[in-house]
């Protein structure tokens, strides 16, 4: 390319010029850095680079004299390549492709006026756009330029060490064409195309162009370029190539930019679900409680299968799957599927289990069959059927005698459980660091690695609530559409999720001949209203009782970062207040009667059938039991959550107080083991205030950019290159279509629906049909308010579906989209039976079912 010749050879010169491998590389800019990297392991063509003078951005630039330096280079024959070299160009991030001027051909006398054209593109509006989309700097220092030695290339090209349209790491790709590249990277010619497997670049290429004619020898020699390139440099390469002279030459390489936004397709396959995870974990959580969460989940499934006689050696071989039950995608905690059914199919009957644990755990969909196929079941020894045989007659013993033995193992780990609870709260207080960690030690001696009966009653609970729904299909007319075995676990008082509004109904009735006091619940401060409990001694009492009692929960309850009750009462106070001003509800159906009218259900159906009978309510029974008992551990599993809070937050005060946090509430930002290890001295970083300052950063971020699915699939590195959209995207969503989901408690009620996203800051009118995307224990309050409950997630055995069966609230779990399907006011009606969600028409609703009572916020009935 001809360019005007320049006299400024002739001024004062205001650049330098630096020879090959004698540039400083903090000058050089991305290209030149790269070509000194390189160039004694390359045939490189000779080069010169001319760096501005530091901060020179303003002005007309003077080129030095050039006859020197190109007579250095080749003689100064020529032609030569004049091309740009920013700072911040061909790297990592930012290649500028095409958005600086660069010069091919240039002849001797044409060089100064091609360096100064380089210069000059700079400023022009193509290159001020680029750095503006990519939110860089507008103002930017003159870019050093390198001049080149042109090659009378035969072919020319570029080749890429990794695929980067597909992302695949195991393929390299060459594209190049006759004569020189140029026409190819500006897209005037499409060139020819040849993939090698990058683990054999000598075999026949894995794709190519018909009709190839750029020879293969060639190709691959470009291919092994970028594969070396790669490898000196340590990322995957974008390298120009030009064959000249007999060899192949290398002209400039720079980092596959694409590749950090996209996945590796033939990495290994991830299937993260969340669906009962997050009615424990919902939204963003902090780094101190995913650690214990993984922590936790890790030891006490190992523990599970030693109870049920797996083999040690098949314990450790599956220790990868232990360690990774859980992951954190965007601060949100992920069931990773593929390691759940891995656990699992170390138990005998997986193919009876694997159903009963989908559904227990509120999993829509089966494993896929890509993933399925990677699991493999152990094998043991040489004499395998003979060895399964005994091990599944172990494991099925090893059940028996569990089963039998757990209502004697669970009062004993309640007593467990209250003696190492039993220390005062308030000494935590007092207590040094190394005493608080040492009270920690001693619960995970006694509890954390001793979580015995809650996990196999859950396993019973899934055992036996799956054979209750079966008998009840194959024995029972029409059972599957009366909900029958639902109803048939209805109405058992002795559920401790309930009684937290039980008690605040109580209190609301001691309550409401006392106006003043109910003012005061409903809108004074937490000292003002304890103030005033002084003058009401046995209401206060009550009051106390219920924060010895429930003090732990709260919404969000096992987050460890969440304030409890006991540390912030005034959710409890509104609650109070709130019912207390309200009418009494008299819309509730009766679970036991519900539960009574399906006993005389299967009384008629299996009349003068003993066995059958027999066996039923032994399955009944054993259901109805580890239920109970699986709801009640829960609770138990929130008073320990909450005294591991209560020393994190005492470890918090401590290290604030030395300066090694900026507030106690900080710990909760920081990983459990680098609080433990800071004090015990096996801490790999000590920077504690760092640390959760990066964190909290971090996490702001994520909760407010964009939530992953509930359900997605990765592949390879997980945070890399990912969107985490739904693994099988939603069809067409229609807008004003019914909806329906799983029946839990049975009744058929209409009214307005109220969609709650935040339990704290919702409200809740007389009537109303409450509309969540998912709960916990924390919204017990609010479900009992409710009319009728509809939960986007959930299953049979979530907290939602027993909570609500045992309040007589009809509801419905596990209706995709509810939240963003219906909208509040829209009225429908509910089957809790069915499950059906039927829209109702004007002139079907109601005109007017509310009350005059002003509604309560969810802070106030929670």
């Amino acid at each position: 390319m001809a360019v005007k010749k320049s006299g400024a050879s002739r001024r004062k010169a205001s650049a330098r010029i630096c020879h090959a491998g004698k540039a400083p590389a903090d000058r050089l800019g991305g290209k030149g850095r790269a070509l000194q990297v390189l160039m004694h392991d390359f045939p490189i063509p000779g080069w010169f680079a001319l760096i501005p003078a530091a901060g020179g951005n303003t002005g007309k630039p003077v080129v030095p004299d050039l006859k020197a330096a190109l007579k250095r280079l080749d003689g100064g024959k020529g032609p030569y390549a004049v091309r740009s070299s920013a700072l911040d160009e061909d790297g990592s991030a930012h290649s500028f492709a095409g958005q600086l001027e660069s010069h091919l051909n240039v002849a001797p006398d044409n060089v100064a006026a091609a360096v100064e054209s380089v210069w000059a593109s700079t400023r022009e509006q193509r290159a001020q756009s680029y750095r503006q989309l990519r939110g860089l700097d507008g103002e930017t220092e003159l870019p050093t330029v390198l001049v080149q030695r042109m090659v009378p290339a035969e072919w020319a090209g570029v080749a890429f060490s990794a695929d980067p349209v597909s992302g695949r790491r195991d393929r390299v790709v060459v594209s190049g064409l006759d004569g020189l590249g140029e026409a190819l990277v500006s897209g005037e010619r499409s060139g020819e195309t040849v993939v090698f497997s990058g683990t054999d670049l000598q075999g026949s290429p894995v794709q190519a162009t018909p009709d190839l004619k750029m020879p293969l020898s060639v190709a691959r020699a470009a291919a092994e370029f970028a594969i070396k390139s790669e490898h000196l440099t340590g990322r995957p390469q974008d390298i120009e190539w030009a064959w000249a002279e007999g060899q192949l030459w290398l002209l400039q390489s720079r980092p596959v930019t694409t590749l950090t936004n996209l996945p590796d397709p033939d990495g290994a396959p991830v299937l993260w679900d969340n669906s009962n995870i997050a009615e424990s974990y919902s939204g963003v959580t902090t780094p101190m409680t995913f650690s214990f969460a993984r922590y936790v989940y890790s030891g006490v499934y190992r523990e599970f299968c030693r109870l049920l006689r797996v083999p040690d050696a098949v314990i450790r071989d599956g220790h990868e799957a232990f360690d990774n039950l859980l992951g954190l995608v965007r601060g949100r905690i992920y069931y990773n599927l593929l390691n759940w059914y891995r656990c699992l199919a170390m138990l005998p009957g997986f193919k009876f289990n694997g159903p009963l644990m989908e559904k227990m755990m509120g999993v829509d969909e089966a494993l896929p069959d890509e993933l399925m196929a990677q699991l493999q079941l152990p094998a043991f020894g040489r004499w395998r059927r003979w060895s399964d045989l005994l091990r599944l007659l172990s494991s099925l013993a090893a059940m028996g005698f569990r089963l039998f033995r757990l209502p004697r193992d669970i009062r004993r780990f309640h007593v467990r459980l209250d003696k190492a609870l039993a220390a005062d709260t308030v000494s935590l207080q007092r207590q040094r660091p190394d005493q608080l960690v040492a009270h920690y030690r001693d619960l995970e001696r006694q509890l954390l690695s001793r979580w015995d009966a809650p996990l196999v009653n859950d396993f019973f609970a899934m055992i036996f609530h799956g054979l209750l729904e079966k008998l009840c299909e194959r024995w029972l007319p029409n059972a599957a559409e009366q909900q029958l075995h639902n109803e048939l676990l209805a109405g058992d008082t002795a559920i401790i999720s309930t009684e937290p509004a039980t008690r605040v109904t109580a209190l609301a009735d001691q309550a409401r001949s006392l106006p003043a006091l109910i003012k005061a619940l409903r809108q004074n401060s937490v000292p003002a209203i304890r103030a005033m409990l002084e003058s009401h001694p046995e209401f206060s009492a009550e009051v106390t009782a219920y924060l010895q009692r429930f003090g732990d929960r709260c919404v969000e309850e096992l987050k460890l970062e969440s304030r409890t009750l006991n540390e912030d009462p005034l959710p409890l106070f509104r609650a109070i207040g709130t019912r207390a001003a309200a009418p009494e509800r008299t819309d509730t159906s009766d679970p036991g009667a519900l539960r009574k009218q399906a006993e005389q259900a299967v009384a008629k159906h299996l009349r003068g059938k003993p066995l059958r009978r027999w066996l039923f309510q032994r399955v009944l029974g054993q259901a109805r039991a580890r239920v109970r008992e699986r709801e009640n551990l829960r609770f138990e599993r929130t008073r320990l959550f909450g005294r591991v809070r209560q020393i994190l937050l005492e470890l918090g005060k401590r290290l604030y107080a030395l300066d090694r946090l900026d507030a106690p509430e900080d710990v909760f930002y920081l990983e459990l083991n680098e609080v433990l290890g800071f004090i015990e001295g096996h801490a790999t970083s000590t920077d504690l205030k760092g640390l959760a300052a990066l964190r909290k950063a971090e996490f702001a971020a994520y909760r407010e950019g964009p939530a992953p699915a509930d359900r997605f699939m990765t592949r390879g590195a997980v945070h890399v290159g990912h969107t985490y959209e739904r693994a099988i995207p939603d069809g067409d969503e229609d807008m004003t279509a019914d909806l329906s989901g799983t029946g839990c408690c049975a009744g058929v009620v209409s009214g307005p629906v109220r969609v709650v996203t935040d339990p704290r800051e919702a409200t809740l009118e007389p009537g109303e049909i409450l509309v969540a995307e998912r709960t916990d224990p924390g919204w017990i309050l609010l479900l009992s308010a409710a009319t009728g409950v509809i939960v986007e997630h959930g299953s049979l055995l979530s907290h939602a579906a027993i909570v609500t069966r045992e309040l007589g609230v009809p509801s419905v779990v596990a209706v995709p989209g509810a939240t963003r399907l219906l909208v509040t006011g829209e009225w429908v009606e509910l089957n809790g039976a069915t499950g059906a969600i039927r829209r109702l028409a004007e002139d079907e609703s109601a005109t007017d079912n509310t009350q005059e009572e002003p509604a309560a916020t969810a802070e106030e009935q929670a």
